[in-house]
């Protein structure tokens, strides 16, 4: 278990994207946040009290999160004092990268001498099957989208929380380091080995009541050349009731990727539909995820509108303007 609560580390995040693991925890968990810690050019800033190790241990802050994902998740050399202080300090480490903690000799050496504990959240801990497709009771919902980072934690986290709120059977099934930080369970698919993915989603969301809602944290895009591995296997081991399609409009390029373009919310629905019907033949694109935060409202509220009407399916921003247009529509299949 992971001690809460959390400070904040941002380290030298060259921008907001890139600090998306702290973003999740101070928007969805924000009582488990004292405040963030940030490097020298550090291009990322959560709005929170900026901290030293010292204060936020005053404060109460009992693990120091990693909340950079990187590409290639790696740990920086230029973290390590940071890091190595908070353990000298009495802090526990937390992050969701690909480089583990438990693999770095200097923090493993302060943790044993400081008697800290070392938390990779993206280590599997269970011995996952290899996918079935046997049909599973209940519904699940998965969101999908155009690239990476566009909101479909996000997407997911907004549907769960309406559901709740209506007295409705439903359960947000955690895929990545930032919702298994935020939930404290789930699946770090992206680690899992390759033949065992769709098998973890299934395991990750077993039979369950006939009127309950999974609502399926998606990760990657079927487009990125990185990371489409991911995505497969979520369309196909979570067996998908519904499809909600997630865009974030502003982007010039897929992340990471400045050779390739970003697809169409048409393209994103052309190929996810047809490989989730391989999964379960009922399946429905029934909604759009946009994520706006870089429009101002008169412009959300203009670009929902021109997608919905080219589309014919409710478009709208869960996390600005509220997911219950998007239960409504789970709710009516």
């Amino acid at each position: 278990m992971i001690e809460t609560p959390y400070l904040l580390f941002l380290g030298d995040a060259p921008d907001m994207l890139a600090a998306k693991v702290a973003i999740g925890i101070r928007d969805w968990r924000p009582d488990h946040a004292v405040g963030q810690i940030r490097l020298p050019g550090c291009g990322a800033d959560l709005g929170l009290t900026e901290m030293t190790l010292a204060e936020a241990k005053a404060a109460g802050a009992k693990t120091l999160v990693i909340g950079v994902a990187n590409r290639g998740g790696l740990i920086s050399a230029a973290w390590k004092e940071v890091l190595i202080q908070a353990l000298e300090m009495g802090y526990d480490l937390a992050s969701g990268l690909h480089n583990l903690l438990r693999d770095e000799g200097d923090l493993v050496a302060a943790a044993q001498t400081y008697g800290g504990t070392l938390h990779d959240v993206r280590v599997p801990t269970v011995g996952y099957p290899i996918a079935n497709g046997v049909k599973r009771r209940g519904k699940r919902c998965l969101a999908v989208g155009t690239d990476c980072s566009v909101g479909k934690m996000y997407t997911a986290l907004a549907m769960d929380a309406e559901m709740q709120e209506r007295g409705m059977k439903s359960t947000f099934r955690a895929t990545g380091q930032t919702g298994i930080l935020i939930t404290g369970h789930g699946v770090p698919l992206d680690a899992v080995v390759a033949d065992f993915m769709a098998g973890s989603v299934e395991y990750l969301t077993p039979d369950n009541d006939d009127d309950h809602w999974d609502l399926i944290e998606g990760q990657g895009s079927l487009f990125h050349i990185s990371y489409s591995g991911v995505t497969m296997a979520l369309v196909h081991g979570g067996q998908a009731d519904a499809l909600i399609l997630c865009h974030e409009p502003t982007r010039a390029h897929m992340r990471g990727l400045p050779d390739y373009s970003v697809p169409s919310l048409e393209e994103l629905r052309d190929v996810a539909l047809p490989l989730a019907l391989r999964a379960n033949a009922d399946c429905k694109v029934v909604g759009i995820s946009v994520n706006t935060q870089h429009l101002t409202e008169e412009d959300a509220v203009a670009y929902l509108s021109e997608v919905e009407a080219r589309m014919g399916i409710p478009a709208v921003d869960p996390y600005r303007h509220g997911a219950g247009r998007l239960v409504d529509a789970l709710a009516a299949i």
